[in-house]
């Protein structure tokens, strides 16, 4: 009985770790974009928003207990400069001030219209730093409290939505690639695979502080946390989608995400549905917001060998976030994306190579190869986002197989990887 319990705790604060602001954004427009094909569409979303993630909690424990044992795998340097950029982009930089402006616009303004940023801003971290600076408590008030909160709130918009749905017209009929395509690209602004590689590591830490210290028993007790929070996120996001699909919105290219939540949640609940959606949105940015702040405390208080508390960095990262946040989600989204461009991909290689080569191969130089091939793609992508155009090298990534669906770092990361083992293997050879 015990084992369930901890599993639903550790499983449920996964969930809404992931479960932040473009979660619950992203979906209903997939669905209006996809119309008849909603099923196509969550199957893509699915994959990189879903599964990806998941992978990427597989990773972590299959090399150890934090993201610094995933990045060995390539090299300590090369973990720690990953582990940074990771860090700032998921923590004070990008995605805390996100949610916190994210909170104020679509889950305050509604029902507070005069309300100022600043004041929005102030309490959503004084609740975040209230929350964040007990680290050891943060899993079990978000599994325990919270998350159960979040998950009533959007299982009964859902389910009502499924009952009674708001129309039967679809605002477009498209093919099933088209549709898997849509889902499939939104899937990566979930942005969760960055996140998964460092929840991992507070997930575990829970885990053990409940008695889970064997390595079999702790690996078993997070896997299952991980499949939960996984079944979760499809049935949540497979409803959002639906409801997307059903709801009757015109479809034009002005559409915004924040827009038709709140006229889904209207269209259901009434004139309770803003209400209702914008407690929804607060709890999944406060959530989220909770577990970035814990892992950059945590993250660059270890980096600093101890010598910046854990209090302090926490103080630090949600100023330096409430002050960011001001300045609005559209801001914080165009500054964030080249960056994110950058380093989404070599995360991703990361995480594939090691799960997949990492039991097998126990030299690390074939995964620093996959990945010099995916940063070479990615620094092509980062300097046309500048203007800073290499037109050959551009047009040869856009000829990459798979480029279409942005999987151009996919190719050159595995030519890297078989070029640097075969390297390996004959310098081995050599030497011997």
């Amino acid at each position: 009985m015990k084992k369930i319990s901890d599993i639903t705790t550790l499983g449920f604060a996964l969930f809404a770790m992931f479960f932040g602001a473009g979660n619950l954004l992203l979906p209903p427009l997939i669905g209006l974009s996809s119309g008849s094909q909603w099923d196509s569409a969550i199957l893509g979303f699915g994959l990189t928003g879903i599964l990806l993630p998941f992978l990427g909690v597989l990773a972590v424990i299959n090399s150890g207990e934090t993201f610094n044992d995933l990045g060995n795998r390539s090299h300590p340097y090369i973990a720690t400069i990953l582990g940074i950029m990771i860090m700032l982009g998921i923590g004070p930089l990008i995605a805390i001030p996100r949610t916190a402006a994210t909170t104020f616009e679509v889950g305050l303004l509604p029902t507070f219209p005069n309300l100022s940023p600043i004041w929005g801003s102030v309490l959503f971290f004084a609740i975040t730093f209230t929350l964040s600076i007990r680290p050891s408590k943060v899993v079990d008030v978000i599994g325990n409290f919270l998350t159960p909160v979040l998950l009533i709130l959007l299982l009964g918009l859902i389910l009502m939505g499924i009952w009674h749905p708001i129309s039967s017209d679809f605002a477009t009929k498209i093919v099933k690639s088209e549709a898997f395509k849509i889902g499939f690209m939104e899937g990566y602004q979930t942005l969760d695979v960055l996140a998964s590689v460092i929840f991992t590591g507070i997930i575990i830490s829970a885990a053990k502080m409940k008695g889970y210290e064997k390595l079999k028993d702790k690996n078993k007790i997070v896997t299952s946390a991980g499949l939960l929070a996984a079944i979760f996120l499809f049935l949540i996001y497979g409803g959002l989608v639906l409801l997307g699909a059903t709801s009757g919105f015109p479809l034009t290219d002005e559409v915004k995400r924040a827009e038709l939540l709140l006229y889904i949640s209207h269209q259901i609940f009434g004139r309770y549905g803003t209400t209702a959606i914008s407690l929804s949105i607060a709890l999944a940015c406060l959530t989220t917001a909770i577990a970035l702040t814990c892992a950059v405390g945590t993250f660059f208080s270890k980096l600093s060998g101890g010598r910046v508390s854990y209090q302090w960095i926490v103080t630090i990262c949600c100023i330096l976030s409430g002050v960011l946040a001001i300045t609005g989600v559209e801001y914080i989204i165009q500054v964030a994306y080249p960056f994110l461009a950058f380093i989404y991909p070599i995360v991703i290689t990361l995480v594939l190579y090691v799960l997949v080569f990492g039991r097998i191969l126990s030299t690390n130089l074939p995964f620093i190869g996959a990945m010099i091939g995916t940063t070479l793609v990615s620094t092509i992508y980062l300097l046309s986002s500048f203007d800073l155009h290499l037109q050959g090298a551009e047009h040869l990534v856009q000829a990459i197989p798979l480029a279409k669906y942005e999987l151009w770092w996919v190719l050159p990361s595995f030519a890297s990887f078989l070029l640097f083992l075969l390297f390996d293997y004959w310098r081995k050879r050599q030497a011997a």
